[in-house]
């Protein structure tokens, strides 16, 4: 395989960094940074789609799907020089599936300094809109963080985390930002990212891949055509999920829901392999089975999918060293 820019990265690491992010961004105010790098926001945006392929094909086990739809969406989207409107995926899955994991990819092969980048933004409901009684102020703030760094960057990346968590509402002020409009707020801003990522779907999706085994269907025979209504359906009826009633799914305004199918047992065996590679470890049997009999499966007859996919590979793997 040819060298890549940055180099394919471990599930664990980039998940450990984007935890580390993530806690620091609980002490930010919403409203009192901005993006203010100038001109060096498009430097920082450096796209290496080798180095992406690189580490989806290595390191994202079992999610045929969610690997080509996330990649040609965007190829198409950066290689545009003019886009009409911002790219929207949303993320669906079943816990550990790999839905933050290629979220943090995305952010470490786009942007020069990755996560840890100004344009990079990461939000999560329980450090930023932890109280529904403050709805309104976080509308506001949210709204203003936005339109602030776009006005500044327009080359930014939102990361919504467990959109599943989130008090309906507030997501309903970022429907002008994500439509086909050339101009929002007097903010060009058809150039950004946003990534919205949910447990939501996941058992429906899990259905379809237990319906699929149980008919000797091959996993990479699943088509996104079979997903896409169940999840669409799923979200659409969940009162608890952000996107209820925001505008966001009934306008169409985004341009693919992403599946991330159910992990089976060799696809964490893969997981644990690839995490004891970048500990520097030799693949030795006895740990590979031993995380692999501490992992739960279900259903409770088939013993199929792991109940927190590859999630806790790298917690599991020091107990059995």
């Amino acid at each position: 395989m040819a060298a890549v820019t940055r180099g394919c990265r471990s599930w664990g690491s980039l998940l450990g960094l984007l935890a580390l992010v993530s806690a620091a961004a609980a002490a930010w105010d919403l409203t009192s940074l901005h993006c203010s790098f100038g001109t060096f926001c498009e430097c920082d945006f450096r796209p290496d789609f080798q180095g992406l392929e690189c580490d989806l094909a290595q390191h994202l086990a079992g999610q045929h799907l969610a690997r080509a739809l996330v990649v040609k969406a965007l190829k198409a989207f950066v290689q545009d020089p003019a886009p009409t409107k911002p790219l929207v995926l949303s993320l669906h899955g079943w816990t550990g599936t790999g839905k933050s994991y290629i979220s943090s990819l995305l952010a470490h092969y786009l942007f020069r300094d990755g996560l840890r980048s100004p344009h990079v933004h990461h939000f999560s409901p329980v450090i930023h809109f932890p109280h529904p009684s403050q709805m309104e102020r976080y509308k506001k703030d949210l709204k203003s963080w936005v339109q602030g760094n776009l006005t500044t960057c327009g080359r930014s990346l939102f990361l919504f985390d467990e959109m599943d968590k989130l008090t309906p509402g507030l997501m309903e002020v970022l429907r002008p930002f994500l439509g086909s409009s050339w101009v929002v707020y007097g903010t060009n801003y058809r150039k950004a990212i946003f990534i919205f990522i949910s447990n939501t779907g996941g058992e429906q999706i899990n259905q379809v891949a237990l319906e699929a085994w149980r008919s000797h269907r091959d996993r990479e025979e699943i088509r996104l055509q079979e997903l896409e209504p169940v999840i669409s359906r799923a979200v659409l009826d969940n009162p608890h999920h952000g996107f209820w009633r925001s505008g966001i799914m009934e306008e169409h305004l985004l341009d693919a829901l992403v599946p991330f199918l159910p992990l089976q047992r060799h696809h964490v065996r893969h997981c644990v392999l690839n995490e004891l590679a970048q500990l520097g470890l030799e693949p030795r049997d006895e740990v590979v089975q031993a995380v692999l009999d501490s992992t739960t499966f279900f259903p409770e007859d088939e013993q199929l999918f792991s109940s927190n996919g590859c999630k806790t590979v790298a917690s599991r793997i020091p107990f059995f060293l």
